[in-house]
C-alpha cells in the first residue's frame, strides 16, 4: 500500500468573502459574549463581541481615512496585547494586508523584513525596534483611537485575493514572507474536529505570541470563528503562574509549545484542573517525557500537530481520534496528503519519505511574496513538500522523523534527530537536548547532542545511557552541556545554529 491518504473534500469558501468578517460572524449573532478576556493575578481585562467587532472595523475605517488603498500593506510592530488582533482584522476588514511580525526582531532584522513586503504604513509601540523604511509610521496611541471611530463596510471580494502575510521562522535560515488568502480561515475548519475538538463553548487560553500563526489561528481566529472564548496571559504573566489562571477563568483548552508545557510543569500549579478537557501542542516535536508529566500532573491528554506557516496544521491527534504511541496523528478531514520518496512519487507505508499536501488543499498559502522561483521549488506535480521527514504507518498514522534539512548521516544511515533526542531526554539529568550533524574535519561529521540541566555530566555516563537505548550508528559522537538552547522568535530551536557553533569552536 502506498503512502497517500484522502479524507474526503475540504470545506468551500464562498464568494465574495472577507476573512475579518468571518471570524467575527459567530461573535455578531452573540454581541454580548465575551470574546477575549488578557489575564492577570488580579483580574482579567474583558472584551465582548460587539465591543471587539465595533474596535475592528473602526480600526479598518480609520486606516482608509488615512488614505491607504485595499492592498496596501501594513507591517505590524506590535506586542502581545489586544491592539495586535484588532489591527490584523481592522485591516483585513478594509482590505488591507497585515504583516505580523515579532517583537523581538532587531532593526536590522526587520529592516530586511520590511524590504521584502515594501509597507505602505508601519505601526509601532514604544520600545520595539523600527526598519530603516520610507513608509509612515503610526503609534499605538493613534490607533488604539481608531476604534471608536466611524466603521468601515466590509471589503467583500475573491476569496482567492490576498489577506495577509506572515513570516516564516527562519529556522533554516532567512525567514520567507509567507502570502495567504482569504479563503485560508475557511480551511481551518478542517482543525476543528480534526485537531482541538472545539465547542462554543469553550475557554481556550494560548500561552504564545500573536506574530506566530500557531498562536494567531489557534489562539484567537478559530475560537472567534465558532464563538468561543479566548484566554489570553497578559504581558508579564510568568509560564508558572497559568495553571492559576486556568483554575481561575475555568480554561476548557490549553495551547502552547511544548516549551510552554515544559516550564508550566516546573512550577507549583495547581495541577487540579477541573474544567481542562485536554492540551494542543505545535511548533516543534513534543518529548513523550513532556507529555507523560503533563498527563501525570493534570490527568490531560495533550494532542499534537504538525503544521507550517505556509498551510498551518494538517496533521493532528485528536479527542475522537487519538494518535498511537510514538505517532503525531492522522490526516485531518478534508486533507489529502502523501510521503513521497526522492523521485516525487509515494513510497510504500511504513518507508520514511518527505510529508505533502495536494496543491489544492484550500489552507495552502498563495506563494512566498514576489518571489515565483522560490515557490515552484516547493511543489512536485500536485504536491506542496512540506520539508518535514515522516513515515505513515499502515493505518495513515504519521511518526515525524525530522525536518528534511535537519535529518543526519551517520555512516551511511539516515538518522532522524527526533528520535535520538526523545532517547536522551530521558535522562534524570537532562533538562532539553537538541542533536544536529556536526562537522569535526574537512572530510567527517558525526552526531552530537546539545543538552541543558543543573550540571554537567560525564561523558561516559551519557554514552552509556544512549547505547542501551539507540543503536550504534544513531548514537552522539559529541556531548555539549549549554546554558540553553538556541530558539528563533517562535521559540522553535535551532539547529542549524548549533552546528555552526561546534564548527567554530569544537572541543
Amino acid at each position: 500500500m502506498l503512502s497517500v491518504v484522502d479524507r474526503g473534500p475540504p470545506p468551500t469558501c464562498p464568494n465574495p468573502f472577507n476573512l475579518a468578517e468571518e471570524v467575527l460572524s459567530a461573535g455578531a449573532v452573540t454581541p454580548d459574549r465575551i470574546a477575549l478576556q488578557i489575564l492577570r493575578a488580579s483580574g482579567a481585562e474583558r472584551w465582548s463581541y460587539a465591543r471587539l467587532i465595533a474596535a475592528v472595523r473602526g480600526t479598518g475605517g480609520g486606516l482608509l481615512a488615512m488614505g491607504l488603498q485595499p492592498g496596501d500593506r501594513v507591517l505590524m510592530r506590535l506586542g502581545n496585547g489586544v491592539a495586535f488582533p484588532i489591527l490584523f482584522l481592522g485591516a483585513i476588514a478594509a482590505g488591507l494586508v497585515p504583516v505580523p511580525t515579532s517583537a523581538q526582531l532587531t532593526a536590522a532584522e526587520i529592516t530586511s523584513m520590511a524590504t521584502k513586503v515594501n509597507p505602505q504604513l508601519i505601526v509601532v509601540e514604544p520600545g520595539i525596534a523600527l526598519p530603516d523604511h520610507p513608509a509612515p509610521v503610526l503609534d499605538v496611541d493613534a490607533l488604539r483611537k481608531m476604534q471608536d471611530g466611524p466603521p468601515c463596510d466590509w471589503d467583500h471580494g475573491d476569496s482567492e485575493r490576498l489577506a495577509y502575510v506572515i513570516f516564516t521562522s527562519g529556522s533554516s535560515g532567512s525567514a520567507r514572507p509567507v502570502a495567504h488568502a482569504h479563503r485560508a480561515v475557511r480551511a481551518r475548519r478542517m482543525m476543528w474536529d480534526g485537531w482541538y475538538g472545539l465547542r462554543p463553548d469553550d475557554r481556550l487560553l494560548h500561552a504564545g505570541a500573536f506574530n506566530w500563526t500557531y498562536t494567531l489561528g489557534t489562539g484567537l481566529l478559530d475560537p472567534w470563528a465558532i464563538g468561543a472564548t479566548a484566554l489570553v496571559p497578559a504581558a508579564g504573566v510568568d509560564h508558572a503562574a497559568i495553571p492559576l489562571l486556568m483554575k481561575r477563568f475555568d480554561a476548557t483548552i490549553i495551547a502552547g509549545a511544548p516549551g510552554v508545557f515544559r516550564q508550566i510543569l516546573r512550577g507549583p500549579g495547581p495541577f487540579a484542573l477541573p474544567q481542562l478537557r485536554h492540551g494542543l501542542s505545535a511548533g516543534e516535536k513534543l518529548p513523550d517525557t513532556t507529555r507523560k508529566a503533563w498527563e501525570d500532573a493534570t490527568g490531560t491528554p495533550i494532542h499534537e500537530a504538525l503544521g507550517m506557516s505556509e498551510i498551518s496544521t494538517f496533521v493532528s491527534s485528536s479527542p475522537t481520534c487519538p494518535a498511537p504511541p510514538g505517532t503525531t496523528g492522522y490526516a485531518q478531514p478534508g486533507r489529502r496528503i502523501a510521503v513521497l520518496g526522492p523521485e516525487g512519487e509515494p513510497v510504500p507505508r511504513g518507508t520514511p519519505g518527505v510529508l505533502a499536501v495536494d496543491r489544492s488543499d484550500p489552507g495552502l498559502f498563495l506563494g512566498y511574496l514576489d518571489d515565483a522561483q522560490e515557490t515552484a521549488a516547493r511543489f512536485s506535480g500536485r504536491w506542496f513538500l512540506t520539508g518535514d521527514t515522516v513515515r505513515m504507518d499502515d493505518d495513515g498514522a504519521i511518526t515525524y522523523l525530522g525536518r528534511e534539512d535537519d535529518m543526519m548521516n551517520a555512516g551511511g544511515f539516515r538518522v532522524s534527530p527526533a528520535e535520538v533526542e526523545q532517547a536522551l531526554a530521558q535522562h534524570p539529568g537532562v533538562a532539553e537536548v537538541a542533536v544536529a550533524e556536526v562537522r569535526v574535519n574537512d572530510a567527517a561529521t558525526v552526531i552530537g547532542a546539545f543538552y541543558t540541566g543543573p550540571v554537567a555530566l560525564p561523558e561516559g555516563e551519557l554514552a552509556a545511557f544512549a547505547a542501551e537505548r539507540l543503536a550504534r550508528y544513531k548514537q552522539p559522537r559529541i556531548y555539549r552541556h549549554v546554558a540553553e538552547l538556541p530558539r528563533g522568535p517562535n521559540n522553535k530551536i535551532l539547529r542549524r545554529v548549533l552546528r555552526m557553533a561546534e564548527a567554530r569552536n569544537p572541543s
